[in-house]
């Protein structure tokens, strides 16, 4: 039997039943702002851990990857987490995003990016964040700065709507059992990828270091990354390879294209690849030209692996290292590949410097320093096309995955919205 249903008055909510009501959600749950941490007060091995808006991925709160603090716990007691709680990005690209905690956690915290949510029907607040309307428009929510922000007050006026409260907790149960359920094929599809992407580093890492010939003779590199490598072949430094450029722009924004260098991904037009929320360029004056097969090095997150050779010519960042490639000996689509190794990362970071890591940087003069395979160049091109066909079909791979994902992702979605909105019912 359909039950009868009357207007919300809220548009994205549409019809509910006619004994639903609609409310704010401040009027449900109280929230807590979090604690201002200054980035000096990180530590690589302090006693609380800071949950911070990188930390938060939709449904799941990444505890292996928070700051490290050394504090006073008593300090910071009002920001502790608890079990049940709710916690919500309030800024930066991860804005909106929300995560559960299952257990309470020892010694975590939450920084003033953060906020935490508590109600006594945690569970049902938390499918509401995750349903429809709230999780897709908290972005536009938020205000028009060039870093979008949005408060606890905005997210508190938001409409909700309320069933009976047993009819609360058949919902919230039913949800938590089905979106479990879900979550648990997302985490493997996502454990897959993962899979996929350590082949593809293996692979990668295997023909840049040892060619695609097998059974050749071998001789010790005298790189520990590198190890053994084919007997003609031979490792040189960065520097010999490739030179600085510091040619900087004088052309209008116009007359150029603005790249940006995508970690893990490689040097792309700006937007090409994710819709930027940080800062925009005003100018492009002063910044470094770009030619194609040039190296793109992010000073600040070498270590990693934000370094990527540009298909493109263009401006990029001043606040990134430019080189050239000597062309008489590089094939640089090889070495596109050399760069994507996490061993290079390592060797960033054992080269860089800096009183922690958020503040690490690879300079230029440290950067040439690093030793890298260098087989002969006809060598190279053989490689490389041997790693385009077999990361093709990695990618090919990962790309179904990740497009399974979304499906199950929009699923999940809209089961929560037709049940939390009532337009199913839990029988």
């Amino acid at each position: 039997m359909t039950r009868a249903m009357k207007d919300s008055g809220i548009e994205w909510i549409g019809e509910i039943p006619v004994d639903w009501e609609v409310v704010k959600i401040k009027h449900l749950c109280n929230f807590y702002n979090g604690y201002a941490f200054d980035s000096s007060d990180f530590k690589f091995d302090g006693n609380c851990s800071v949950i911070r808006i990188g930390d938060i991925s939709q449904g799941t709160i990444n505890l292996d990857t928070c700051a490290k603090v050394e504090a006073d716990s008593n300090t910071l007691e009002k920001y502790a987490l608890k079990k049940d709680d709710i916690v919500i990005a309030l800024s930066g690209a991860t804005i909106g995003k929300v995560g559960y905690i299952e257990t309470t956690p020892d010694n975590t915290y939450i920084n003033q990016r953060v906020a935490i949510i508590r109600s006594n029907i945690n569970k049902l607040i938390y499918q509401w964040l995750n349903a429809g309307y709230i999780s897709s428009n908290i972005p536009i929510l938020s205000n028009s700065s060039a870093q979008p922000n949005i408060s606890t007050q905005t997210i508190g006026n938001l409409f909700v709507s309320l069933p009976s409260m047993s009819e609360q907790q058949k919902i919230a149960d039913f949800l938590d059992e089905k979106c479990s359920h879900i979550d648990s094929v997302l985490e493997k599809i996502r454990a897959s990828i993962d899979e996929y992407k350590q082949l593809k580093q293996s692979i990668i890492t295997q023909a840049v270091t040892k060619g695609v010939r097998p059974n050749r003779p071998m001789k010790d590199s005298g790189i520990e990354w590198i190890g053994e490598i084919p007997q003609d072949w031979e490792v040189a430094k960065i520097g010999n390879l490739f030179n600085l450029r510091n040619k900087k722009n004088d052309l209008p924004e116009d007359k150029v294209t603005l790249l940006s260098l995508y970690t893990g991904i490689g040097v792309f037009p700006s937007g090409e690849h994710y819709t930027a929320s940080g800062n925009h360029a005003q100018t492009v004056d002063g910044y470094k030209i770009v030619k194609k097969n040039d190296i793109v090095v992010n000073i600040i997150l070498a270590w990693m692996g934000a370094i990527g050779i540009s298909d493109y010519d263009g401006v990029t960042s001043p606040a990134y290292d430019v080189y050239i490639p000597d062309l008489q000996k590089v094939y640089p689509h090889f070495y596109h590949y050399v760069f994507r190794t996490s061993a290079i990362a390592g060797e960033c970071y054992k080269y860089g410097k800096g009183i922690m890591m958020m503040r690490w940087r690879t300079y230029s003069t440290e950067f040439k320093q690093i030793r890298i395979p260098f087989p002969p160049i006809n060598i190279q091109q053989q490689i490389a096309d041997f790693l385009d066909n077999k990361c093709s079909e990695i990618d090919k791979l990962i790309t179904k995955k990740e497009q399974l994902i979304a499906e199950l992702e929009t699923y999940k979605k809209s089961l929560i919205y037709e049940y939390v909105t009532g337009k199913k019912e839990v029988i």
